[in-house]
């Protein structure tokens, strides 16, 4: 059974409204739900219950995913390079800074030189580096995810800075603790439990 110039105007506008930037791909989602909801059509469902099957099965998790995994796709090879730079960042700032306590340690020349490189690496560029990934992943999902990946982060930077503040003898090391100590108990636990809340209770 064919559909109406108003139900094919009533997919266009929910596709349209979903907010997909790639013509070609909304295109062939548009053509696909029709497809869809044309072999159906005349049974025993309505086509409203015919296009919100359609939209389930085609993208549980909204369109918008579709779109974000296309985009995945076409940019895969350097995705991957900065996955593997990112990676390799976070290793080299993890042994930097291993090294660093272990000569510090040992009395080693540059053992405080080695930690504070490492610390900052893994501080002001993994951590930050991580957290973009983390949200890009998350940019389909619901704000209190996100607002929990921003939380985190800033509560992440701020703590550790207080603590670099401490070793160096520098001023503003309690004000610092103090700042990311709140953000992390007033902002970034309520959203952690609420969607741990969420997950298990869905």
């Amino acid at each position: 059974m064919k559909l109406t110039a108003d139900q094919e105007n009533t997919i266009e506008n929910f596709v349209d409204a979903q907010g997909l930037k790639i013509r070609t791909l909304r295109d062939d989602i548009i053509d696909h739900l029709c497809c869809v909801i044309e072999s159906e059509l005349g049974r025993d469902k309505t086509f409203e219950q015919l296009l919100e099957k359609a939209l389930l099965d085609l993208a549980p998790d909204g369109l918008i995913e579709i779109q974000y995994k296309t985009i995945f796709l076409l940019n895969a090879k350097r995705i991957i390079i900065m996955k593997k730079l990112m990676y390799l960042i976070g290793l080299t700032g993890s042994v930097t800074l291993t090294a660093g306590v272990t000569f510090k340690l040992l009395r080693i020349p540059f053992g405080p030189d080695l930690f504070i490189v490492g610390f900052l690496t893994l501080l002001l560029v993994f951590i930050p580096l991580l957290a973009i990934d983390r949200y890009k992943v998350a940019l389909s999902k619901t704000i209190s995810v996100k607002t929990k990946i921003i939380l985190g982060v800033v509560a992440a930077i701020i703590t550790g800075l207080s603590g670099l503040f401490k070793l160096m003898h520098l001023q503003g090391a309690d004000l610092l603790l103090m700042i990311g100590t709140f953000i992390f108990t007033f902002g970034f636990l309520p959203f952690y439990f609420f969607t741990m809340y969420k997950k298990s209770v869905s």
